[in-house]
């Protein structure tokens, strides 16, 4: 029985040119290149390329000058790496329930917060964008100029995704992290990306992208000077070679994903124990696609496996994890609607090498499991 995994890369005659041209010297920094061709390709004044999307993430909060007891403001359902990086600066992370249809963050709980929480040591809302799904970004961004705080887009699921026409990127947060081996989705490469329209805050990413070393122009090339305490964020040639080509393949990769979409939903809706996707967003690019499983959705996923076919959750809720349920002393019922919608979801292969073959597989696999359910 052939598998069909969770997720799956081919390297196209571009990606295979451009590794190449890294492998055999040639004059092109591919580092700069990618990050001329992302600012474009989403529409961003600045892009700076970094070794991870979770070394994005971390970066943003340097950027944003995140201190000892400051709050950090995000999802209940997000990869771990969301509050780590805020962990990191003894900052304290702030967790807000979902929405039980799509997954993100219920802005009316994050406005409910912010309203009894005005403090100076409020920093950031971090904007989880769950398989690509967006929240209502403009409603965001008005939040966080009513209460004075950075707006951070999580797009680890959203690149080539768009709100209101606009690439993910583009639409107004003070900074956009994208990660181009995400969660269960891992690529044969590693590498992020961190942009931003803000001259002050790409300035200071840049500098602390580099342990915050300044060189004199005019000065030998080994001469440097520290001025402030960064790290090692950067991008190797050979990553940033393959990912240009990625780039150049995601419209048409999403194109692809949405494809798969209707034919899961269209195959799956009405069957019994199951729940597919909102399909009324026509912008939703279906990086992940994600139903519903009202009865044991683990022994659903391990029947699942025994048929060849990988699945996956998204996410574990955070105040569900040892360390954060340890830390803010935090009870299992705090979220309840992530609560439920963790012991339900599952996570379907959905990528833009699938076959139809390998769809209607997966989709006969959901059925025959369903049909067990009592």
């Amino acid at each position: 029985m052939e598998l069909i995994p969770f997720s799956k890369y081919e390297s196209s005659r571009e990606a295979h040119s451009n590794v190449s041209d890294a492998l055999d010297g040639e004059d092109i920094d591919q580092v700069a290149e990618l990050e001329s061709e992302f600012a474009d390709y989403v529409g961003a004044n600045y892009a700076l390329a970094t070794s991870h999307g979770t070394s994005a993430l971390h970066l943003a909060m340097l950027a944003l000058d995140l201190k000892r007891g400051d709050k950090v403001v995000c999802s209940v359902n997000a990869h771990p790496n969301v509050p780590e990086v805020v962990r990191h600066f003894d900052a304290e992370p702030v967790f807000i329930n979902i929405n039980d249809v799509d997954y993100t963050m219920n802005l009316d709980k994050l406005e409910a917060y912010l309203e009894d929480n005005k403090s100076k040591k409020l920093k950031a809302v971090i904007v989880t964008h769950v398989g690509g799904t967006t929240v209502d970004l403009e409603r965001v961004y008005n939040m966080g100029n009513l209460y004075n705080v950075k707006i951070v887009e999580d797009a680890c699921d959203a690149l080539g995704a768009t709100y209101k026409g606009q690439k993910i990127g583009s639409t107004g947060a003070d900074i956009v992290c994208f990660n181009f081996s995400p969660h269960l989705r891992k690529n044969i490469c590693n590498g992020g990306m961190l942009v931003t329209n803000d001259d002050e805050i790409m300035e200071r990413a840049r500098l602390l992208a580099n342990h915050a070393m300044v060189r004199d122009k005019d000065a030998l090339e080994y001469i440097y000077d520290v001025v402030d305490i960064g790290n090692d964020y950067s991008l190797s040639q050979l990553n940033a070679a393959y990912i240009r080509a990625q780039i150049q393949e995601q419209d048409d990769a999403i194109v692809r994903q949405q494809e798969i979409a209707k034919r899961y939903s269209a195959a799956l809706d009405g069957v019994e124990h199951i729940t597919i996707p909102d399909m009324s967003n026509e912008e939703h690019p279906f990086s992940l696609y994600i139903i519903k499983i009202d009865k044991n959705r683990d022994s659903f996923a391990v029947e699942l496996k025994e048929e060849g076919i990988i699945a996956g959750v998204h996410y574990i809720p955070l105040h569900l994890l040892s360390y954060y349920k340890s830390k803010y002393s935090l009870r299992i019922n705090d979220f309840p609607v992530a609560l439920r919608s963790y012991q339900q979801v599952l996570s379907l292969p959905i990528y833009a090498q699938m076959s139809d073959a390998e769809v209607e597989r997966v989709i006969e696999a959901v059925k025959n499991i369903a049909k067990t359910r009592v």
